[in-house]
């Protein structure tokens, strides 16, 4: 019988790589509290609707990209291709609105039916952070010092601070004009989606990759040279904002971000150690969305950060802690001392809580279940056998240099025995690690 394999792009995360990925959903736990962002957690299946009407009809996410399907009950849904319009609409629906303020995270899947590259999956995870209800400049500073504290706290260097305001909705008609009129000088240069853009939203040519375009992208018109001037100055300020905290940023005018729903500020940390996938966090503010969405209007700003994407450039840094090994192996011989071992592994995983103990299972002689032990990195051993069993003991036979010297404890006694032995090995495992 064939092997059923896996979806192309959609990948599996083994034991041997998901303790970066812990380093990294940890540390966003710990600063994002420290912000004082609060999780939630929403479907990863939405109507289709949400996403037409909140990422925009015409960008390559809606045209081209989303998992979508009628249900047996003929509704058309969608998998979820990014967490802002779900967390949007559950802040709609669940009444959170209502002049209230909120700071809202969430990590999980994305799906998009994308060529799987480098960098680029069908099954993606992301860190999604929203702020909803603040109006000025101050909120979208601290967004972006936030990202900034978590590059530190996960050793990430490679990484560089792009920013740009996209102004108003009314701003930008002018300069939607200004675009067309670019565009159209050279629309016989302009490639099929460029020529369908050019009808529905031009901004998005700006994002266009194509080599051939380049030169065509960059003399267009500069929206920074057409912003109004409450989103001038509220750009102005949020760059003063991140001079005073020391954030290094370079202004890239053509920075527009791939979704509608973006206004007045946008930000992208990008990096130079993972190929053309080079963008590792985006976001950027949508006060126009809430509305857009069914709710009062509301202003609100997030961010993405890319999990896969970090995770490599953590692999390519070494920063993450190494992987924890076990405290503690059982190794045992015969029925009865098996028997015992396993309620005295319990018993010793309910006095150390976040030690690892490990009972060996399946059997073997002697040797083989010490290169288990070995194997499971764990300092000690306990070994347990019918002599020592009829004498009321576990023996403690070190496995690592600086371990305790072999000795013996009694089994009613071993839980408090583990617990001094490791205390006193040079930096106890479990505690931070």
């Amino acid at each position: 019988m064939t092997q059923i394999q896996p979806i192309r792009g959609m990948n599996d995360v083994l034991p041997s790589e998901v303790w970066r990925w812990q380093f990294l959903e940890a540390t966003v736990r710990e600063v994002l509290a420290s912000y004082g962002f609060d999780e939630m957690r929403v479907p990863v299946v939405e109507q289709t609707d949400l996403f037409k009407r909140a990422i925009g009809e015409y960008t390559d996410v809606v045209e081209k990209e989303m998992y979508s399907f009628v249900d047996q009950g003929g509704e058309t849904l969608t998998l979820r291709p990014e967490a802002t319009a779900g967390m949007v609409r559950a802040a709609i629906s669940n009444g959170m609105l209502r002049g209230a303020r909120h700071k809202l995270w969430c990590v999980g899947p994305m799906f998009r039916h994308e060529r799987p590259q480098k960098g680029r999956f069908r099954q993606f995870h992301q860190v999604d952070v929203e702020a909803i209800g603040f109006a000025g400049p101050d909120i979208d500073a601290e967004l972006i010092a936030l990202t900034s504290a978590l590059w530190q706290r996960l050793g990430v260097t490679r990484v560089a601070l792009q920013v740009n305001s996209l102004g108003t909705a009314e701003s930008r008609r002018g300069y939607r004009e200004l675009l067309v009129q670019h565009f159209r000088a050279h629309y016989e240069r302009l490639d099929a989606d460029s020529r369908r853009r050019l009808e529905g939203n031009p901004l998005r040519i700006l994002d266009s990759k194509n080599p051939d375009m380049q030169d065509i992208v960059a003399s267009a018109p500069v929206l920074t040279d057409h912003l109004d001037p409450e989103s001038r100055s509220h750009f102005e300020t949020l760059c003063a904002m991140l001079t005073d905290l020391g954030i290094p940023y370079r202004v890239n005018p053509r920075l527009v971000r791939g979704l509608d729903y973006y206004s007045r500020t946008v930000f992208e940390w990008v990096t130079d150690a993972l190929g053309s996938q080079d963008a590792v966090c985006s976001g950027g503010r949508y006060d126009g969305l809430i509305p857009q969405l069914g709710g009062e209007p509301t202003p609100a700003i997030g961010f993405a950060m890319g999990v896969e994407r970090v995770v490599a450039l953590i692999e390519l840094a070494g920063s993450a802690p190494p992987p924890r090994g076990a405290d503690v192996y059982l190794v045992t011989q015969g029925e009865a001392p098996l028997r015992a071992a396993m309620r005295l592994a319990d018993e010793l995983r309910r006095a150390l809580p976040g030690r690892r103990i490990e009972l060996n299972l399946g059997g073997g002689n002697f040797k083989a279940q010490f290169r288990r032990a070995d194997r499971s990195g764990a300092p000690l051993a306990l070994v347990l056998g019918e002599d020592e069993l009829a004498r009321g003991v576990v023996q403690v036979k070190p496995l690592r240099e600086g371990a305790p010297p072999q000795g013996e404890a009694p089994i009613a006694a071993a839980a408090a025995a583990v617990s001094e032995w490791l205390a006193r090995l040079a930096g106890p495992r479990g505690e931070g690690s």
